[in-house]
């Protein structure tokens, strides 16, 4: 709830979520938001990580009432979770929601996501294995909190919590619409391209003998990469896309091109 002190501006933090994959910095960085007072809320590792420390935490599934589940894959998508996130503080549909329900707000929200990249960069990766590194939960908190960034602070890198510091010492312990402006633009920006290697991958690696691709021959053409079910391995439809833009028909003809006068000059230079 909006307390006297706040206003559409400047937005107090009273209860904070934490919940990261990269704990670089986690620790000292819930010590400055502990020494203000400030509720930490958690889950899985990054709370057995904080109770390590000393720090007092708050586990998710207190507000929840649920464990979490599956593997991990079910935690934090529950209404006293997004409710928290993304109720309008200053709507009374959105108050009356949470008196119903029981939600308190969180005012900070800070996740980074599950390595997909990372995971899909190892050799060896399999299939099932890059895709239990697809992060769901985190990029919807984000999400959830950038769309609210009107009472609540988005922090999706360690490279941000002494931004968060300055900005809560300078403010007596809340933040400016301003910063979180900027916070929740950064947030946008990373789960956009989080997708975007998900898609890529997911593209790379379909099983499918088909597959859209930019654009044509020409900008204004759509085009399909078609490939033979007797395709071999050393052949363009079935390479491994490791990252730029979506390829394009030219893209295709060009790639096509160079594998064969590989393949020419390795028969040449073995006779």
């Amino acid at each position: 709830m909006l307390q006297v002190s706040d206003t559409p501006d400047v937005i107090s933090i009273r209860r904070a979520l934490l919940s990261v994959s990269d704990k670089t910095g986690l620790v000292e960085f819930a010590r400055v938001l502990d020494a203000r007072g400030i509720q930490i809320v958690s889950t899985g590792g990054t709370a057995r990580t904080l109770e390590d420390a000393g720090l007092t935490v708050t586990a998710v599934e207190t507000l929840t009432g649920v464990a979490e589940m599956m593997g991990g894959r079910v935690k934090t998508l529950h209404p006293a979770v997004h409710g928290a996130v993304l109720a309008r503080r200053d709507l009374d549909e959105d108050r009356l929601a949470m008196r119903e329900h029981g939600i308190t707000p969180i005012d900070l929200v800070c996740v980074n996501l599950y390595p997909f990249e990372q995971t899909i960069s190892q050799a060896g990766t399999t299939r099932t294995q890059a895709i239990e590194q697809i992060d769901i939960g985190g990029p919807a908190m984000v999400r959830s909190a950038a769309k609210n960034h009107a009472f609540v602070a988005i922090v999706t890198s360690p490279d941000q919590y002494q931004q968060l510091a300055v900005e809560l010492d300078a403010n007596d312990g809340a933040t400016t619409m301003d910063f979180r402006r900027r916070l929740a633009a950064a947030a946008f920006r990373l789960t956009a391209g989080y997708d975007g290697h998900i898609s890529q991958w997911m593209d790379s690696a379909a099983p499918s003998s088909q597959r859209q691709l930019r654009y044509g021959e020409n900008p204004h053409q759509a085009a399909w990469l078609h490939a033979s079910d007797s395709a071999d391995d050393a052949a363009i439809p079935t390479a491994r896309v490791l990252h730029g833009k979506t390829l394009s028909y030219n893209n295709i003809q060009d790639a096509a091109a160079a594998l064969l006068l590989v393949q020419d000059l390795h028969r040449v230079a073995t006779g």
